[in-house]
């Protein structure tokens, strides 16, 4: 049964994270922005101007009091410690953002939107210093811990992208649609009538394994390595979209959340790393020039996703997944969920 913090929202919640110092912050649709305590109790709440919905909010990881919010096109720098009038906006976007990043020197702000663009702010100058470019909906975007000038992200372009700050196009991409085609075979080339569109990215502490959800109802993980990343896993995790994936703080537990109302808990240690290096698709990557766009195939036999990976936990939550995020509660680990009511859902976790 799930433990419900509510009154902080008249309007469904679309976004949560969860400071260095246990605080909570929420966004919702309207401009709702709110603050929780560790014990669930609202420690403030905002309109933010425009009153355009709350899609992502964002702590610092180098000062925990400082909080990015995106509403609209807009981003809002506020102070956690008191919740008023945004001390900064940043409107670089022209489109509504869906994700923010902040990376752990709090030196670049990234803001992915629905045009595509990943807009890279740097925040000592408050300008924007680098775009970076999707096809289509940017979803996700997330800094690599330990690395603040590498960045990953996906989109509805089925595109999910490893990026150096310091340069305008992706070290390495890989198309989900084009990875799932090369597996089935062209026999099977006409039948994707559920494309895997990349909703969520995850990044596990290490800096090199990460995850993406997509529409098909698979998680993926992928390990880099260098400037390129191979897809190490795959499973089916949800029957319905996977809009949230989340690594824990332990090695390689991932929560994922779906359309489908399912919280998963899964433990994928077994299933990372144990790939062998295949020098004939090392070599087929090599074939395009240094000088273009680089893309990873996959190759099946090197690739465990017929290895049966169930969930450690289930929980039936039973509305569709807006965001997860986890935090420390009382000496416990917690689950939050946010979906389309105004509440937010505090679920129990076992210890990884």
């Amino acid at each position: 049964m799930a433990l419900k913090w509510s009154d902080g929202h008249s309007c469904s919640v679309l976004c949560l994270d969860v400071s260095a110092e246990g605080l909570v912050a929420s966004g919702a649709e309207g401009g709702e922005l709110a603050l929780w305590d560790g014990r669930g109790v609202l420690a403030g709440r905002l309109r933010l101007p425009g009153a355009r919905d709350v899609t992502s909010v964002a702590f610092s990881p180098a000062c925990p009091a400082r909080l990015y919010a995106a509403h609209g096109e807009t981003v809002s720098l506020l102070d956690a410690r008191a919740l008023k009038e945004p001390a900064h906006c940043f409107q670089v976007n022209e489109e509504e953002i869906n994700c923010l990043a902040v990376n752990e020197a709090e030196s670049a702000l990234a803001a992915a939107d629905d045009a595509g663009a990943i807009k890279i702010i740097d925040l000592e100058s408050k300008k924007v210093s680098r775009t970076l470019r999707h096809s289509n909906i940017c979803s996700s975007v997330a800094f690599r811990p330990q690395r603040p000038q590498s960045l990953l992200s996906c989109g509805l372009d089925m595109q999910v992208m490893l990026w150096n700050l310091q340069k305008a196009r992706p070290l390495w991409t890989i198309n989900l649609q084009d990875s799932e085609m090369e597996e089935a075979g062209a026999q099977a080339a006409g039948q994707f009538f559920n494309p895997p569109l990349a909703h969520s990215l995850s990044i596990a502490s290490c800096g090199n394994v990460f995850s993406c959800g997509a529409q098909d109802g698979k998680v993926r993980i992928f390990r880099v390595t260098g400037v390129k990343f191979e897809q190490e896993l795959a499973f089916k995790g949800h029957s319905l979209g996977v809009s949230q994936v989340l690594f824990l703080p332990a090695a390689y537990w991932l929560l994922t959340g779906g359309n489908d109302g399912k919280v998963l808990l899964w433990d994928v240690s077994s299933g990372v790393g144990k790939q062998q290096k295949s020098p004939a698709r090392s070599l087929q990557r090599r074939k395009a020039p240094a000088s273009a766009k680089k893309e990873g195939k996959l190759n099946k036999t090197a690739l465990n996703e017929d290895a049966e990976i169930l969930p450690k936990l289930t929980i039936e939550h039973g509305e569709k997944v807006n965001w997860l995020s986890c935090a420390e509660l009382k000496g416990s680990k917690r689950v939050l969920v946010a979906d389309q009511s105004s509440s937010i859902s505090v679920y129990p976790l076992p210890d990884a």
